[in-house]
């Protein structure tokens, strides 16, 4: 693995109808600022070749959302992911991710926050790492090239979207 993108889930409604945390679905601002994050990613040229999703109804809805923009990604759920420890979010890259250049995992806070906040630390081209001590919301993605030892975050907002953006 040469490349990790981590893209924290979209926007989702605050309480699903089966009062379930995992049963939660995206909004529409959700698909709208996922899609937006997700084409500045491929833009930049980080293309994920695999993506690991937690099963959570708002990450397979991040998914299918960022999919549109990744018609080549072969998609793998993981169970482990589902609100997941920076540690355990890391060994599934490493694990799954081995035979893949670049891998995109598709996940949830705080562990994907916590995650990019330490890979953050080794990059030595990092000019975003400030931005991301700040928080990582929802459809965020820290993109990190480990050979350049460089890491990108992008965010709706940062690219007019968000609460409010317009998101074409």
């Amino acid at each position: 693995m040469d490349r990790l993108i981590l893209l924290r889930h979209g926007k989702a409604e605050a309480n699903a109808p089966s009062g379930k945390d995992f049963d939660r679905v995206l909004t529409e601002r959700g698909r709208r600022d996922t899609l937006m994050v997700v084409r500045a990613l491929v833009e930049a040229g980080f293309v994920p070749d695999v993506a690991l999703v937690s099963p959570a109804a708002r990450a397979r809805d991040t998914w299918a959302a960022a999919a549109e923009a990744l018609p080549g990604t072969t998609a793998l759920f993981e169970p482990a992911l589902y609100n997941a420890e920076p540690d355990v979010i890391w060994a599934q890259a490493q694990d799954k991710g081995q035979n893949y250049g670049a891998v995109l995992i598709v996940a949830h806070n705080p562990g994907l926050h916590q995650l990019a906040a330490t890979l953050a630390q080794r990059c030595s081209d990092a000019p975003d790492r400030i931005q991301l001590n700040a928080g990582f919301p929802t459809s965020a993605a820290a993109a990190f090239d480990f050979q350049a030892s460089r890491f990108v975050l992008f965010t709706a907002k940062g690219l007019g979207g968000g609460a409010g953006g317009f998101a074409p």
